[in-house]
């Protein structure tokens, strides 16, 4: 049996249906990520499958005593407390009648399993550990189904990386909204598509799902063209005159009506936002010169003796975790805070459009155009002026959204707005600053399409990882206490030569580790008598052999362990199932302990033997 079951479910909040008469099966451990654009319906369906919102009409079958987890987009305003008591509070939400003690154990169990203090103050938390708060009231009553909208919003790499794991070992059923490509790319094994009221179920990957919906889309755009063509036909032919009125022509009459009808009922696929950026003269071949910069607030250091080139053209990618300075970082490097050591040089005609991922440059009392125009009808846009309304719906805005206070806009559409009012600054030197939080995968990727075009400078600050590899030739990482390292790339080659580093420091460590044991044992050793020292009698027959083996043995577990390792760094692994990836993880276990041993008889055999 089904654990939710979606019968004929209508659903509509006084304009065009949000379901309309849709049906969904949802099975024990699937992956399904929800897609569509802002506004068909992604999260209200979240909230339906949650029991938050009532259906019109139709009907919802749950599976008996079903436990549902949810993280919703925003945080709830009315959240407070301690940490602990947040997150137990998952408990409360459902009801769970559990023993008081037996609650507290399964709340420090995810407290730690997520990093979190349990005696901060929720209140006093950065979004991103709000959000991972959230994420551990959801999942601390072991959900069997768990609901997750936008959960990589507002957290670093690192966090997502985190979440991801996480998530590839929950044993119950995810549905996931996410505007991460590369989210979507590692979890879903089922995607559901909501657009204009209906679900369309695609049982398949990200990159599958891609070319098998837009070949539905090509096949329904030529459809609708055969059919215009033909009610156009017989249009001409009604107005013929009183010969298309004839009795034996009364069956063709009721046919155009009906196809009138069924034109009339068609529901147009919401359009694309149209991105453009204003021509600008080209900057100086200089953007800034960096040196020796130190910036702290307080006793935290955020930039530490940081010197770097910055030229016309370059496409920099600036990483590092929440808190860590990325956006300090950027206006010190805009001039918009002073550094408090070192300098800083710009160079000539600099046209800045800056993304501020807070939007505190839209004004909550204003409407959507006063936001976009200051007030006037028009803007500029390449030397010509365009009626507000109508540049505003090259970015999905109604003229009624357009004159409406932007108090009522979406996360989506507040970023949408924020990137209107940006465009219609010339610019050269482009700043971004989380700039895919919120908008449609749609939006996501048209935006990367313009920025990828922009032949001027661009500093960029992200999570999205599929976006930073995308537009990115440069990465400044932000790495703790000041440090700022500079790398070729994007995103997967920083991660690719951060692994690398990190083997190369492991393998150092474990050859300072042989040293220093055989050091010890050469130490500890009794001094030699005059029969000789025993700890370094001659090598037996069996032991030769022995140490003769030893070599190939190390190499065939060491290719073993290379081969795992790569098999748990590729996404596609994930969607094989729990069990496999835990019995892959304890076999890498117990490869490391072998070639421990291995190693440690290969030293003492060795050294005997010389």
């Amino acid at each position: 049996m089904a654990l939710l079951d979606l019968k004929e479910l209508h659903l509509s909040f006084g304009g065009p249906p949000i379901l309309n008469g849709v049906d969904l099966q949802i099975e024990k451990g699937e992956r399904i990520s929800l897609v569509g654009r802002n506004g068909e319906g992604k999260s209200t369906l979240l909230r339906v499958l949650a029991g938050a919102v009532k259906p019109d009409s139709g009907e919802i079958i749950r599976a008996q005593g079903l436990r549902v987890g949810m993280l919703t987009q925003e945080v709830p305003l009315e959240t407070s407390g301690t940490v602990r008591e947040v997150v137990h509070g998952g408990f409360e939400a459902v009801g769970m009648p559990d023993p008081a003690w037996e609650q507290a154990h399964v709340v420090d169990q995810t407290l730690t399993r997520a990093s979190l203090d349990g005696d901060a103050e929720f209140a006093q938390l950065s979004l991103g550990n709000k959000r991972r708060t959230l994420l551990a009231r959801a999942m601390v009553i072991d959900p069997e189904v768990l609901l997750l909208d936008e959960p990589t919003n507002h957290l670093d790499i690192d966090a997502i990386a985190w979440l991801e794991d996480e998530l590839r070992r929950f044993e119950g059923t995810l549905i996931f909204v996410t505007h991460d490509r590369a989210f979507l790319r590692a979890l879903a094994t089922r995607i559901v598509e909501i657009e204009r009221g209906q679900l369309r179920d695609w049982t398949c990957d990200y990159t599958t799902f891609i070319e098998r919906r837009d070949e539905a889309l090509r096949v329904e755009q030529e459809q609708n063209a055969e059919f215009d063509r033909k009610l156009g036909q017989e249009e001409v032919w009604i107005r013929r005159g009183i010969r298309a009125r004839r009795t034996r022509n009364e069956g063709r009459v009721r046919d155009l009506e009906k196809m009138r009808e069924q034109r009339s009922s068609r529901r147009q696929r919401v359009g694309n936002v149209k991105l453009e950026l204003q021509d600008s003269q080209r900057s100086g071949r200089l953007v800034a010169r960096v040196r020796d910069l130190h910036f702290q607030w307080g006793t935290q250091v955020m930039v530490r003796d940081f010197s770097t080139l910055i030229q016309r053209g370059d496409r920099i990618g600036i990483l590092g975790p929440n808190g860590s300075g990325k956006t300090t970082l950027l206006r010190l490097l805009l001039g918009e805070l002073a550094p408090q050591r070192g300098t800083i040089e710009h160079g000539t005609n600099l046209a800045i459009a800056y993304f501020d991922q807070q939007r505190d440059q839209l004004d909550e009392s204003q409407t959507v155009q006063e936001n976009v125009t200051g007030g006037h009808d028009t803007v500029q846009f390449n030397g010509r002026s365009v009626h507000a309304v109508t540049y505003l719906k090259n970015f999905l805005f109604t003229p009624d959204r357009a004159r409406s206070p932007i108090t009522h806009l979406s996360g989506g559409e507040r970023n949408r707005l924020l990137l209107a009012r940006l465009f219609t600054r010339p610019a050269n030197v482009l700043v971004l600053d989380e700039p895919t939080n919120d908008l449609d995968i749609e939006t996501v990727e048209l935006l990367e399409e313009l920025v990828a075009e922009f032949d001027g400078t661009l500093l960029l600050v992200s999570h999205d990882r599929e976006f930073l590899d995308n537009v990115t030739t440069a990465t400044l990482v932000l790495e703790g206490d000041g440090q700022v390292a500079e790398t070729v790339g994007g995103y997967a080659d920083w991660s690719r030569a951060s692994r690398q580093a990190a083997k190369e420091a492991q393998k150092v460590a474990k050859a300072e580790a042989k040293l220093a044991a055989a050091a010890a044992r050469e130490q500890a050793a009794p001094p030699p008598t005059a029969s000789g020292d025993p700890s370094r009698r001659r090598l037996s027959w069996k032991e030769e052999r022995e140490l003769e083996s030893l070599p190939p043995q190390i190499e065939a577990l060491e290719t073993e362990q290379t081969d795992l390792h790569a098999r748990l760094a590729d996404p596609a692994f994930y969607q094989t199932g729990g069990g496999e990836i835990g019995e892959t993880q304890s076999r890498l276990e117990e490869l490391s302990d072998q070639l421990t041993g291995l190693y440690d008889r290969w030293s003492e055999l060795a050294e005997r033997a010389e």
